[in-house]
């Protein structure tokens, strides 16, 4: 993602959603939007896309496996909207099983989206 002066390295730059919600947030979508731009014509054109959708660890295990399978395909719907070709994005849900957080601030980096390239 480098060549596209996009950064994942970081769960700071991965999409982030509210407690329970599955719902892009207007402040993620300019991330997206070079996403896309970056795997349609940019220097990854064609490249494929890997998305695991996360989940604080409230709540148990199956619900938030479910929903990091929304998170996952929220992104993937909106990538789709803006060009990409929806056939090269694998999604997964990791659920809760790698969260970290034991309060809002730490929950809040939990309740994400990892893009990677495939």
């Amino acid at each position: 993602m480098r060549a596209c002066n996009v950064r994942f390295d970081n769960v700071d730059r991965a999409p982030k959603f509210d407690f329970a919600d599955a719902d892009l947030l207007p402040e993620d979508r300019t991330l997206l939007q070079q996403v896309a731009q970056c795997v349609t014509t940019g220097p990854l054109k064609h490249r494929s896309l890997r998305l695991a959708g996360r989940a604080d660890p409230r709540g148990g295990l199956e619900y938030n496996m479910t929903l990091g399978d929304h998170r996952a395909d929220t992104v993937r719907r909106y990538l789709g909207g803006l060009g990409v070709d929806t056939k090269r994005i694998a999604e997964t849900s990791r659920g809760e099983l790698d969260a970290t957080g034991t309060d809002e601030t730490g929950w809040r980096q939990d309740r994400r989206v990892d893009i990677a390239l495939q």
